[in-house]
């Protein structure tokens, strides 16, 4: 899993899976879900991100044992 955000922009990118996109949907203004061939979500995106999220260049990152 990657994230970047791109501040001239103001785009925050997640990025699943190096699958390759072959379909996007934009399911909120300025939200938009990146899919595979089989439908899989392989990325999302936010626009606006500075507006949408609290702190777009900022990220923490947990992983819970099972």
């Amino acid at each position: 899993m990657k994230a970047d955000y791109d501040s001239q922009v103001d785009i925050l990118t997640v990025v699943f899976s190096d699958a390759p996109v072959e379909e996007s949907d934009e399911i909120k203004p300025g939200v938009i879900l990146d899919y595979d061939a089989i439908g899989n979500v392989v990325g999302l995106e936010i626009l606006d991100a500075s507006h949408r999220v609290q702190n777009p260049a900022a990220m923490e990152f947990a992983v819970r044992a099972a």
